[in-house]
């Protein structure tokens, strides 16, 4: 997909969802400048804020690295907060709140996706993400991966020297709409969020060597205290991140 192009989600996920449980909001914000300072208190103070949003059953505040979020030295501006909530309609409510707001009118680049995880495997903080949508037919649209580890201290150094072949594997992956790094502490903490074209897509850059060494490093746990590996149905995909337009 070429710079501002446009990608199209089904309008509503009914062909492919189930109608109840859990719904999964992401969202990415690349803060403008004069608003700083204003996105570095978001570490600290937005747990504080989310406390109160109806149906919240969990939300992570993130970073992210320089570039593509994939390097060590982090971003002064990208970040991220990826929230479960416990209807469809509680994640609408929060795509139209005013913290949502806040962070879109504060930023040069802003983009939401509203998902149903169709696989999960592993856990994060202890919580796994419940599976609310079926897995789609081949053909049947995009679909959006999570993978996100907590890394054991005594296996840091391993884990990022791997990195650079990782974030050039993913960047030159074919059927890669979307891919950025976050973290929710530097280096021991982090995540990877992908738009793919098509399940067939996915599963090819699954089967690649740095792909395929993460996982295989989770299941051995030579690197990971805690690691998942999510995959989901967008239900909606809107704005724009490193000036490709989505929606």
């Amino acid at each position: 997909m070429p710079p501002n192009a446009s990608l199209t989600t089904p309008a509503t996920a009914s062909p492919l969802t189930k109608s109840m449980g859990t719904v999964a909001v992401f969202l990415l914000a690349d803060i403008a400048p004069p608003h700083r300072l204003w996105g570095y208190a978001r570490f600290i103070l937005q747990r504080f804020v989310m406390h109160s949003v109806p149906g919240l059953v969990m939300s992570k505040v993130m970073g992210s690295g320089d570039g593509g979020g994939f390097g060590l030295k982090p971003s002064s501006s990208r970040q991220a907060l990826f929230c479960l909530f416990t209807t469809d309609d509680h994640a609408d409510r929060f795509l139209n709140s005013r913290i949502a707001r806040a962070y879109q009118q504060r930023s040069q680049e802003f983009c939401t996706a509203k998902l149903r995880a169709y696989s999960c495997k592993g856990t994060w903080s202890g919580k796994s993400i419940a599976v609310t949508a079926t897995p789609p037919v081949e053909g049947d649209g995009p679909i959006a991966t999570l993978t996100r580890a907590s890394i054991r201290p005594m296996s840091a150094l391993r884990f990022w020297r791997m990195q650079p072949a990782s974030e050039v594997s993913l960047n030159a992956a074919s059927g890669c709409l979307l891919a950025t790094g976050v973290g929710e502490a530097p280096f021991f903490r982090q995540a990877t969020f992908s738009l793919w074209a098509s399940t067939a897509a996915m599963d090819a850059y699954a089967r690649t060597g740095a792909h395929l060494a993460a996982i295989r490093a989770a299941h051995d746990g030579a690197f990971f205290s805690e690691s998942m590996f999510a995959r989901f149905v967008p239900c909606s995909l809107t704005g724009s991140w490193r000036g490709r337009v989505y929606g």
